[in-house]
């Protein structure tokens, strides 16, 4: 199975930014800082980059403050003056480059107050990201958690970092604690996290774990392709029964992930040998209206499908009385739970939910999963929400009906 695809590099840089450098564009805000005055030879190309910055002619004005850089026996406080104007002006420039030369030679200085400090060494971490030198930018972002910092906007860039600077391990191990910091608060896990999580389980082939972080993606974040890939799992977990093959192409009809010919036949006929002919001429009906079925040279053999599952029916219809009262009649509740889920195929949720339930609590049955799995769906079906959830939360199992009965629910909560 293909690794999940992570845009989120694209995505961050996009957002990143440098909003936390200070914007100080003329002499007397710069010399705040300062213990001595600058000498007239800066100050003269200082004030001309202002002004050129205040023109908003930033290219024109960092050539101008790159003037000082030929001016020698420069101060620390000169130095500290002039990286300053350039990191305000490279900013707004995009030249990413000076940026970091900038905040580097400004950190460096320990000239700032703590909570500008720490802004500059989160504009650095943004500007190496940005720079595509992750094993920097994660440095810096440690540097700044260490330091004290406590933007949580800055998690995910860290972790980016990391994960790209090729410290994988590392990253995952604080993947992990927000993760277990999300559950325990009861808050959404980040869509990224998860992505991370499955990403590595699948690396390790560990499997549970990937199909836990999918089941959440598909639950908290509800996105079409992590249901693909939730559904094509669970037919590879250990244990699975095949016996369950119609019940997962139910999920996939109700999510829009029967889209082949060869899908509508396959579950058109597994509802006919399961002895649902009403639900196979639904499946048939929708495939000729998909377009799907009918047309081009297997057109007959569709017809053909289509006469099978009427005629299927109209034999069921001629011996349903006798069998509904052989069922009400006998032992167990077998009889009951199928005629039952047979009628909530045809679209009768009141008559088919009311047998299942008489078949399940008169007992006896051979898959008692599945019948709870059945009238869940049949609930679901019906519109009838609350009632779905509460019986599908009951399904058991290590088979994949528990496993469906979950994604029946999550389906549920976001139809």
């Amino acid at each position: 199975m293909k690794q999940l695809r992570l845009s989120r590099i694209a995505v961050l840089i996009a957002a990143i930014g440098f909003a936390a450098a200070p914007e100080l564009t003329n002499i007397a805000a710069n010399q705040a800082f300062a213990q001595e005055s600058m000498r007239p030879e800066i100050g003269r190309i200082v004030q001309a980059a202002g002004e050129l910055y205040k023109a908003k002619k930033y290219r024109d004005a960092l050539s101008k403050i790159h003037e000082a850089d030929g001016v020698g026996g420069k101060t620390v406080n000169e130095n500290f003056t002039i990286e300053r104007m350039r990191l305000s002006i490279a900013s707004a420039a995009g030249d990413n480059d000076a940026v970091i030369r900038a905040a580097e030679t400004i950190i460096s200085a320990n000239k700032l107050p703590g909570k500008d400090q720490l802004q500059m060494i989160q504009v650095l971490g943004n500007a190496y990201f940005k720079a595509g030198n992750y094993s920097k930018a994660a440095q810096w972002y440690n540097r700044y958690y260490s330091d004290g910092g406590t933007d949580p906007s800055l998690r995910p860039y860290l972790i980016q970092a990391m994960s790209q600077g090729g410290d994988s391990a590392r990253a995952m191990k604080e993947i992990n604690a927000e993760l277990a910091a999300d559950e325990k608060a009861g808050r959404t896990p980040s869509l990224t996290n998860l992505e991370y999580l499955a990403n590595d389980a699948l690396k390790r082939k560990d499997m549970a774990t990937y199909s836990s972080a999918l089941e959440k993606m598909v639950g908290f974040h509800g996105k079409k392709e992590y249901w693909v890939n939730l559904l094509n799992n669970i037919e590879r977990k250990p244990g699975y029964s095949e016996r369950l093959k119609l019940d997962l192409m139910r999920l996939k009809l109700a999510l829009g992930q029967i889209t082949k010919t060869a899908d509508y036949m396959d579950m058109s006929l597994f509802a006919i040998q399961a002895g649902y002919p009403a639900e196979a001429t639904k499946v048939i009906d929708a495939g000729y209206k998909a377009g799907l079925l009918g047309e081009g040279k297997d057109a007959d053999r569709h017809k053909r499908l289509r006469d099978m599952a009427n005629k299927t029916q109209d034999e069921a219809n001629k011996s349903l009385a006798a069998n509904e009262t052989e069922a009400k009649a006998a032992k167990d509740g077998n009889g009951l739970v199928n005629i039952g889920f047979g009628y909530a195929t045809s679209g009768n949720y009141d008559k088919g939910i009311s047998m299942m339930e008489e078949g399940i609590a008169k007992g006896g049955l051979k898959n008692e999963e599945d019948a709870k799995l059945h009238l869940g769906v049949a609930y679901i079906w019906a519109g009838k929400k609350a009632n779905a959830i509460k019986v599908l939360k009951t399904v058991r199992g290590s088979d994949g009906s528990a496993d469906l009965a979950r994604y029946w629910i999550i389906y549920a909560n976001q139809k």
